[in-house]
């Protein structure tokens, strides 16, 4: 349907931009509010909330790429948003050398250099969609919003979108009882956390496939694929977490001392929990993909809200005060994903079981309209 196709990608380009410039802007004037909100030491506050407010100036970047891969992903071109980003990556690393140690601009500098490698991912894709010959083409005098097409993709999207967020709030209660071991602490913890964003990409890669691969069977009606398509990204998502988590955590005290050797106690004992546990993460998230590529996207919102997000903020207010370590607060981790992932596991089973009745339900029916 290759109108249907021109119309839902100028409705998804426009929604991105307005997206990103609403939450850049709120990012932007709510920063110091919230890490004051979150309990960030005096000491790094200042400096924290100069980071967040040059990060929001590349939101819109951010949300214009993310919308133009996917669409370039829907048609199965999933190697140019990778050469986008690569490209965007080596250029954040340059920046970052030059800003920091050349000319010492310090938070700002790292800030500034993710910023403008986030416009360069971005206009990368615009070009990409602009040149384009077929029915995905960018015409910037074709935006617009029709309601047709931003109604389902609000209906398909905002409950990812709101898991999303009320993960961030969860994420929030986390970060503000790393905040009252220290500004130390808060530094290890934020080394360790990005180290393990290598390990996520890698997982949540296959958990898109998964979302791809399943919803393009499903449309198919080739429903006899679904199992194996789950089996197989369940089994990689898990092959990921186990080799890349613990191998990250074997080498930790190499990578922890890129950013500082003060650091290494506190970011070593984040990754031993986490990266230790991160293929719970990475079936979760693999089960939820999966849900959605189903038609169920209420659920999965659901269930990683109650499990994942609720559950760890009871963590927090239960049993972190009776252990007031950071082993026991980032025990919270694999102990919700594991549950999250069981229950999506289940939902899974039942909903594919439902999925199949209907399929050989209708089968005899529209045989005999043909």
């Amino acid at each position: 349907e290759y109108a249907d196709v021109t119309t839902t990608v100028h409705t998804a380009i426009l929604m991105s931009i307005i997206g990103g410039i609403a939450a850049g802007a709120f990012g932007f004037f709510m920063a110091k509010p919230l890490l004051a909100l979150m309990g960030s030491p005096a000491d790094v506050i200042d400096q924290a909330a100069l980071y967040v407010r040059i990060y929001f100036i590349g939101m819109p970047a951010s949300m214009f790429y993310n919308f133009g891969s996917a669409v370039l992903r829907a048609v199965g071109d999933t190697k140019r948003p990778l050469y986008y980003l690569s490209a965007a990556g080596v250029l954040n690393v340059l920046l970052n050398l030059l800003f920091v140690i050349r000319f010492s601009m310090g938070v700002a500098g790292v800030a500034l250099a993710t910023s403008i490698s986030q416009y360069l991912s971005a206009a990368l894709i615009a070009i990409c969609l602009m040149r384009s010959e077929s029915c995905y083409r960018l015409h910037w005098d074709e935006l617009a919003l029709h309601k047709d097409k931003a109604l389902p993709i609000i209906r398909i999207g905002l409950p990812a979108g709101l898991q999303s967020s009320i993960f961030a709030i969860s994420n929030v209660v986390i970060q503000s009882s790393i905040n009252s071991f220290g500004s130390i602490a808060m530094a290890g913890s934020a080394a360790a956390a990005n180290i393990e964003g290598f390990v996520y990409v890698s997982m949540n890669s296959v958990a898109q496939a998964s979302l791809s691969f399943a919803s393009q069977n499903i449309g198919a009606r080739r429903y006899e694929r679904i199992s194996k398509i789950s089996r197989t990204c369940l089994l990689l998502a898990a092959l990921f977490g186990l080799v890349l988590g613990n191998g990250v955590y074997l080498l930790h005290d190499t990578f922890l001392r890129f950013y500082s050797p003060a650091v290494i106690e506190a970011g070593a004992l984040r990754l031993s929990v986490i990266c230790t546990t991160y293929f719970l993460c990475g079936l979760m998230d693999t089960l939820a993909c999966i849900l959605r590529a189903m038609g169920k996207s209420l659920l999965p919102m659901v269930v990683t809200i109650i499990g994942a997000c609720g559950l760890r903020v009871l963590w927090i207010y239960t049993v972190f005060p009776l252990d007031r370590t950071f082993f026991t607060l980032f025990l919270s981790y694999p102990i919700t994903w594991g549950v999250t992932a069981a229950v999506h596991a289940v939902c899974y089973f039942f909903t594919k079981r439902t999925m199949l009745r209907r399929a050989q339900a209708s089968a005899p029916s529209e045989a005999s309209s043909t």
